[in-house]
């Protein structure tokens, strides 16, 4: 299915995970991708490298989407390679740690905050001038912006809920001319939960869902080329969770 021929797709935090997955899918659909990294630079070259496999360009490109020169600069490379960004998935953000709140510094949860919520922020802004009409932005929120996140989470699911009001009022700024939704995942199966969530949980969590499994990266990615394909043309605003029944919205 190449319903994406010749469009430019950004997908930040690309490098690994759902990122890079992301990444692939809009490969596969025909899209020439520009992705970002931190600190995956031998993840990213390898997504680079399989974007490339389609028959697609591929980019990666190191920036901490935390400094507005760094969003500036990967923007300005987009651009002066490719001309437009027809759609930004923005991926790109994290737990950091589980601190409950009365142990949280002040620089914990600035840093939650400009990882997650910041850096979309600055993106995005970055990006606007340079999307067409008809052109769309795919945020990620978090089951966590929905449930408030397991202990030790409240930074991260108040950065995910502010997402998902973010996204619900850029879709009325920018409609018609640009599609802006969110995806909400559950429990998926990546390197987030191998360093933050221990197995006992991920199983019961796992064992509540109905369809009584973790998700995959690959999953996830099929929703977000979705809701940035004309295949969703009748969507703006809406946060989409993907959780296997687990919460229902």
């Amino acid at each position: 299915m190449k319903n994406m021929k010749g469009k430019t797709v950004l997908v930040t935090g690309g490098g690994r995970d759902i990122g890079k997955a992301c990444a692939i899918e809009f490969a596969k659909r025909g899209a020439n991708v520009v992705l970002t990294y931190l600190s995956s630079a031998e993840e990213a070259k390898l997504a680079e490298a399989e974007v490339r496999s389609y028959g697609v360009e591929g980019l990666a490109i190191q920036a901490d989407l935390t400094q507005q020169e760094e969003v500036d600069a990967v923007v300005n490379r987009a651009i002066s390679q490719f001309g437009k960004i027809d759609s930004l998935i923005h991926v790109s953000g994290g737990l950091i740690d589980r601190v409950k709140i009365n142990e949280m510094s002040d620089a914990h949860w600035i840093k939650v905050m400009d990882v997650n919520l910041t850096s979309l922020f600055r993106v995005t802004r970055a990006c606007i001038p340079h999307i067409p009409t008809g052109g769309s932005i795919v945020t990620f929120s978090s089951q966590a912006g929905r449930d408030g996140g397991g202990a030790g989470a409240v930074a991260y699911a108040t950065a995910k809920g502010a997402i998902m009001t973010f996204t619900r009022g850029l879709a009325k700024e920018l409609g018609p001319d640009i599609r802006v939704n969110s995806v909400c995942p559950g429990m998926i199966n990546t390197g987030f939960h191998d360093t933050f969530t221990n197995n006992e949980v991920r199983i019961k969590v796992a064992g509540a869902t109905a369809l009584k499994r973790e998700g995959k990266a690959e999953e996830v990615a099929k929703l977000a080329a979705f809701l940035a394909s004309d295949e969703s043309s009748y969507m703006t605003g809406n946060c989409v969770d993907i959780n296997a029944g687990l919460l229902f919205s």
